[in-house]
């Protein structure tokens, strides 16, 4: 009987260890090339968690086999970092100016039956974090674009500037991104995504008599269907068809989120390779570290989380298992002092702040 339950160990730790390999390809083979890996990569977290699980399994019954995982864990221990920082930053916040980055979720529009939105608590949010510079994917507004970007502006003091850029998805209601900046705005544009309604703009912002370009970017969500379910549901329908047909979907629009977001991802990362001026690139990239998707963005750029964050970096909160997929990236004429996740729950995002001082 040990002899049969080692070997069943044996070979469940060597399908997951074979997985946590595979994830690590995610990050350097496009999905349009071959998306196996992709999928792979995106349960990072969760396949180092199982592989951490067997190396202990293996350590109290005095194994060897715990190498196994132990090795495979340490080729990809980079990997590991980008997820969760155990050293504590310094938190220097003086001489700085702040950005944040929130994805609002449609303010819960569609989430409430009664009509009630998450709108006042997210500006009376803001409105208490004071930040200098405001990135927000999925905005919603009902009514006209122009009218109700001044109210929102009025209702958080009036001192933003603001670059707006919204998609009609049923009369007289809009959805988008806004950037709004303390900091005089002297250029805005936008970023075409074909066929697709993902949206990024920039926005150059003169801080100090220095500009800078601020990216902007709510890139290819996944599509999933029957979103108030939960995940587990979906997984676990009682009926064995229903179940598979559940998979089946879910994998189809993984499949599709994937291939777009690749495609997103090179767009972006060419238009900041021409930018005449330092960058800072955030937003929801509906994909985490261990991607193509963010690979490819962040190539010659910093992440603020690796810099100055300190913890576990999941920023999305909803019904599909926690990860990390909003991002604050900069380059080097920017410091980068501190960053945090805030665990305030008016979306299914948490929104993410950094801040930054510029070189003498």
């Amino acid at each position: 009987m040990r002899k049969i339950l080692y070997k069943i160990l044996l070979v469940v730790n060597a399908v997951f260890a074979f997985s946590l390999l595979v994830s690590y390809l995610a990050v350097i083979i496009s999905p349009g090339a071959f998306v196996l890996p992709a999928f792979f990569g995106l349960a990072y977290p969760y396949l180092l968690l199982i592989n951490i699980i067997l190396v202990i399994i293996w350590v109290m019954l005095l194994r060897f086999e715990a190498l196994i995982s132990v090795v495979v864990i340490a080729i990809g221990f980079t990997h590991f970092s980008n997820y969760i920082k155990l050293t504590r930053p310094s938190g220097d916040k003086s001489n700085t100016f702040k950005v944040l980055s929130y994805n609002v979720r449609l303010f819960n529009y569609f989430e409430n039956k009664h009509g009630i939105t998450s709108e006042k608590k997210v500006i009376e949010f803001l409105k208490s974090q004071k930040p200098d510079i405001i990135c927000l994917q999925e905005f919603f507004l009902t009514g006209k674009p122009a009218v109700e970007e001044s109210l929102m502006i009025d209702e958080l003091g009036g001192r933003y500037y603001s670059h707006m850029k919204v998609s009609e998805s049923v009369k007289n209601r809009y959805y988008g991104i806004i950037t709004l900046s303390k900091f005089p705005i002297i250029r805005r544009g936008e970023i075409i995504h074909t066929g697709s309604s993902s949206l990024s703009i920039y926005t150059d912002v003169v801080i100090q008599n220095d500009t800078f370009r601020i990216y902007n970017n709510h890139l290819q969500s996944f599509r999933l269907m029957r979103m108030e379910r939960s995940f587990i549901d979906e997984m676990t329908a009682s009926d064995d068809k229903e179940a598979m047909n559940e998979v089946k979907s879910l994998s189809v629009s993984l499949k599709k989120g994937f291939v777009k977001r690749a495609l997103q991802a090179q767009v972006v990362k060419d238009n900041i390779s021409i930018s005449p001026f330092p960058v800072i690139v955030v937003g929801d990239f509906n994909d985490t570290p261990v991607s193509y998707t963010y690979t490819k963005i962040r190539k010659g750029l910093h992440d603020s989380f690796l810099n100055s964050g300190y913890g576990a970096g999941f920023t999305y909160r909803g019904n599909y298992p926690p990860n990390r997929i909003d991002y604050i990236l900069y380059n080097s004429p920017l410091i980068n002092t501190y960053f945090e996740i805030i665990k305030v729950k008016y979306s299914d995002h948490y929104p993410i702040i950094s801040y930054f001082r510029k070189k003498n």
